[in-house]
């Protein structure tokens, strides 16, 4: 059952980039935020303080380690003097412990703003695979992801993800609009990598030509003593990613899809 949380908020933080956490931190939430709305600067207010100040699309904070709780968030234009007239909120973010989160402002498929909280899988991976997720945050229809010219992702509407896990390698996918095998996207190359999460997103919008993508990885997922699940923020704009990637979401909506996959999956939202 898809359900649909608006939040966002934070502040911005250090990326804990392959290191080891103390032990209280166990029982903390990670988590972080994406700004994947075109053209709209603003401020982020956490329990009436204000976080973020001029938080320009494409950015990314954290991941932050907090308490487990609720916060309340509200966005603001950059210029707000307080939060007392929010764009979006005041809403309560409900993070439990141990849990890795990424809140993201995006635009809904019909260019209306809004923001979704998503719930990272970094359960261990098994030994010599990596997991993919796939976030479509985009104003775009529904899109169907191909293997060999078979679904194995159906009907991705936004703001729906797919998260499959892969033997870590180089697979081949295309994307074609939903019901429909003719690849609008692809084939294309995308790499998968042992023992990490990586989260490709896709937002703006198709209408009005400002597709982009946001790359989120979170390492430390191997099922071995390699380490612990720890939060690697990144963004990429496409002129950094690999070509491949770029050439395989950039133009419709985020989707990948993977070969090494037994049956098809349906796109399911998670938190």
């Amino acid at each position: 059952m898809r359900r649909r949380i608006l939040a966002i908020g934070a502040a911005a933080a250090l990326a804990l980039t392959g290191l080891a956490l103390p032990a209280q931190a166990a029982d903390q939430a990670q988590l972080s935020v994406l700004h994947g709305v075109p053209g709209l600067t603003v401020d982020v207010y956490v329990n009436g303080d204000r976080a973020l100040n001029n938080f320009k699309p494409g950015s990314m904070a954290g991941p932050l380690k907090l308490d487990p709780g609720t916060y309340s968030v509200a966005i603001t234009a950059a210029d707000a003097k307080d939060d007392s007239d929010p764009a979006i909120g005041p809403v309560d973010l409900k993070l439990k412990a141990g849990g890795n989160y990424t809140a993201v402002a995006h635009l809904k498929e019909n260019g209306d703003p809004t923001a979704t909280l998503f719930t990272n899988d970094t359960a261990k991976t098994d030994a010599g695979q990596g997991r993919l997720t796939v976030r479509h945050v985009a104003a775009a229809p529904a899109v169907d992801v191909l293997a060999g010219g078979d679904p194995v992702v159906k009907d991705l509407s936004n703001p729906d993800e797919a998260t499959l896990d892969l033997d870590a390698g180089t697979v081949n996918a295309s994307v074609a609009a939903a019901g429909k095998t003719k690849a609008l996207i692809g084939p294309a190359d995308v790499t998968v990598d042992e023992g990490a999460l990586t989260i490709v997103y896709a937002w703006g919008s198709l209408d009005d030509d400002n597709l982009k993508l946001a790359v989120q990885t979170i390492s430390g997922l191997h099922s071995g003593p390699g380490g612990v699940n720890g939060g690697e923020a990144g963004l990429a704009s496409t002129g950094a990613l690999p070509g491949v990637l770029a050439a395989l979401m950039l133009g419709l909506v985020g989707v990948l899809a993977v070969r090494r996959v037994s049956r098809p999956a349906k796109a399911t939202s998670r938190n």
